[in-house]
């Protein structure tokens, strides 16, 4: 046999998470659904804030290859400068978002705290 200390502790995890689970189909409950037309616009978001600053360092680089000509290519020099930048935006960005989708368990209890004041 477990000695009973185990099986309160042991009890307590299983409520705890029972609990977790609940609070988290009650939130499911409340929130409205997203849409597929929400994950292809999303898609569609990281594309354009990757694909915006690489042609926009593409087109300064074709500028400056025109009015200052160096021994290496301004064009691929900001191409990929775009690109790293037209990267971390997206990484933000969705970061950000998954921020919002997925709360982690002190975002919510300040939500519940607000939420409480509120009442």
């Amino acid at each position: 046999m477990e000695p009973a200390a185990n099986r309160n502790k042991d009890g307590n995890v299983f409520s705890q998470k029972v609990g977790e689970k609940e609070r988290r189909k009650l939130k499911a409950l409340h929130e409205e659904k997203k849409s597929v037309w929400f994950g292809l616009g999303m898609f569609g978001m990281v594309g354009w804030s990757v694909a915006v600053p690489t042609l926009l360092g593409a087109i300064l680089g074709i500028w400056l290859d025109k009015i200052y000509p160096q021994s290496f290519s301004w064009t691929l020099t900001f191409l990929i400068i775009g690109l790293f930048l037209g990267c971390l935006i997206a990484w933000f960005w969705v970061a950000n978002e998954d921020k919002e989708m997925n709360p982690t368990k002190k975002d919510e209890e300040l939500n519940l705290t607000k939420e409480e004041k509120d009442e």
